[in-house]
């Protein structure tokens, strides 16, 4: 009995601190979410500034933002879905198909991030960019992975739901 006890107050506390952690997430999902689109939405502006700030030649500016505004609008694309998907976890059903379509989004959103720096290391070699280009290329083969998974645990769960 008093084992038992322990056992349901030690869950309580991990739960209390689980739910604070996802909470924190969110928050921080939102910071991020909101920040970037404010970022896309300025970096026409900024840009230039920019360039003539780092000493950089001014024709190059236009590529540059071209390429930030391309993979800020799909980081923007994959904090959205992120957004998304903790609705369901708060909510308390984190498996459901829906979080299934959102890590696939992820997925293709990560590998066009990486693609569009690879395509930039054809023309302006960076170490940076070469290591945003492996980053994203493994985010998605993680979020790809972590889909299968979900579809998998969503499938057992409706076979759960429907055997009792």
């Amino acid at each position: 009995m008093l084992n038992c006890l322990q056992h349901n107050v030690k869950e309580a506390i991990f739960m209390g601190r689980s739910k604070f952690i996802h909470k924190l997430t969110k928050v921080l999902i939102d910071v991020m979410f909101y920040g970037g689109i404010l970022v896309c939405i300025l970096v026409p502006f900024i840009m230039p500034f920019m360039m003539r700030l780092l000493g950089y030649a001014h024709p190059r500016a236009v590529p540059y933002a071209i390429i930030i505004f391309t993979s800020g609008g799909c980081a923007v694309y994959i904090l959205y879905q992120l957004k998304s998907m903790f609705k369901t976890l708060l909510g308390g059903d984190p498996f459901v198909y829906q979080n299934v379509g959102c890590l696939r989004k992820c997925g293709v959103a990560s590998f066009i991030i990486s693609i569009i720096y690879l395509v930039r290391i054809i023309f302006w070699f960076t170490l940076g960019s070469a290591v945003i280009v492996v980053i994203f290329a493994l985010l998605g083969l993680f979020c790809l992975t972590l889909k299968d998974l979900f579809k998998q645990a969503v499938f057992y769960k409706e076979e759960n739901d429907w055997t009792v």
